[in-house]
């Protein structure tokens, strides 16, 4: 049986049948071609790395030298009082500590007063540094009369105690911590640095200790050593304490021009300055402040002797 077919007829356009087919035939590989140029931009898209992300420790906007020098950071902060009666380890202390919850864990440290002193020696640092974006610990000592050995331990149980049974213990970065200390709580300092090699930081201020060699220290130090000190002297505790440090290691010595042993019991702004650049700088890995540190600082009307190397990268 035959099929009746019309016959061809042409297209509204003019076109003959095979004209229009091949139009067709156009118009189908044009799209194809679209198919396959939109799939290859989406897998580059796909396959092209992120950019690196921003350091997720950093705190507060970019320093300035005027924001570093200042009295009150970026951050309103509160206190807790920590009775000595409630922990073990060391004699108790104040915390201080930014109050918001919005910016993430903040790394921590904490501050050891000298022989014969207590934390009100050292108290105008807590909220200082604490409005920069830190939570700092400032502690009393089981005696006034404890040698640096004690207090290096006592520092250590006082990070334990923050970081594991404090009130603000949700806020911090358990591996983001320091320590800071005075006189022969810059002495523990240099010992709890040598005895756990995992904290990020220290700074003895104007310390004291009858070790002198601190060869195996591996945690990154800014020592700071007053140039008139007379109880601990700079030639025989401070100078000796840095020189003895690896020299491989991220390391500095800051001596203030003119200064007693008792520089940092008071507001200093060299001190706060430079501590705040060096704990930012290796607690928070917060390259910002590198500029304050590198080129090392020239001698000045607050400054007799600066001396270091610049931060390692990474």
């Amino acid at each position: 049986m035959s099929v009746l077919t019309s016959p061809p007829t042409s297209s509204g356009s003019g076109e003959t049948p095979s004209r229009a087919g091949a139009s067709r035939r156009r118009g189908w590989r044009a799209k194809a071609a679209g198919v396959v140029l939109a799939a290859l931009a989406f897998t580059t898209a796909v396959a092209a790395p992120a950019p690196a992300a921003a350091n997720p420790y950093e705190r507060g906007p970019d320093p300035t030298n005027a924001s570093i020098e200042a009295t009150q950071g970026p951050f309103a902060t509160s206190t807790t009082t920590v009775s000595r009666l409630s922990v073990s380890g060391f004699g108790g202390g104040t915390i201080y500590y930014p109050t918001t919850t919005s910016a993430g864990t903040f790394g921590a440290f904490s501050i050891a007063p000298g022989f014969t002193a207590t934390q009100s020696s050292i108290a105008w640092l807590g909220p200082r540094l604490a409005s920069q974006g830190f939570v700092v610990f400032t502690i009393d000592t089981l005696t006034t009369s404890d040698q640096p050995d004690s207090r290096g331990r006592q520092l250590l149980a006082s990070l334990d105690y923050l970081t594991q049974q404090s009130s603000v213990r949700s806020r911090i970065d358990s591996s983001r911590l320091g320590v800071v200390g005075h006189s022969m709580g810059g002495g523990g300092t240099l010992e709890a640095a040598r005895s756990r090699p995992s904290l990020q930081a220290a700074v003895p201020l104007t310390g004291w200790n009858l070790t002198k060699n601190w060869s195996t220290l591996r945690v990154p130090t800014l020592v700071v050593g007053a140039q008139s000190d007379t109880i601990a002297p700079v030639a025989s505790h401070s100078i000796p304490f840095y020189t003895s440090l690896p020299s491989g290691l991220d390391r500095a010595y800051l001596e203030l021009r003119g200064a007693s042993h008792f520089a940092p019991n008071t507001p200093n702004t060299t001190t706060a300055k430079y501590t705040l650049s060096w704990l930012k700088r290796f607690i928070d890995n917060d390259t910002r402040y590198e500029q304050f540190l590198c080129p090392i600082p020239s001698t000045s009307l607050a400054i007799s002797d600066f001396r270091g190397n610049c931060p390692h990268a990474g």
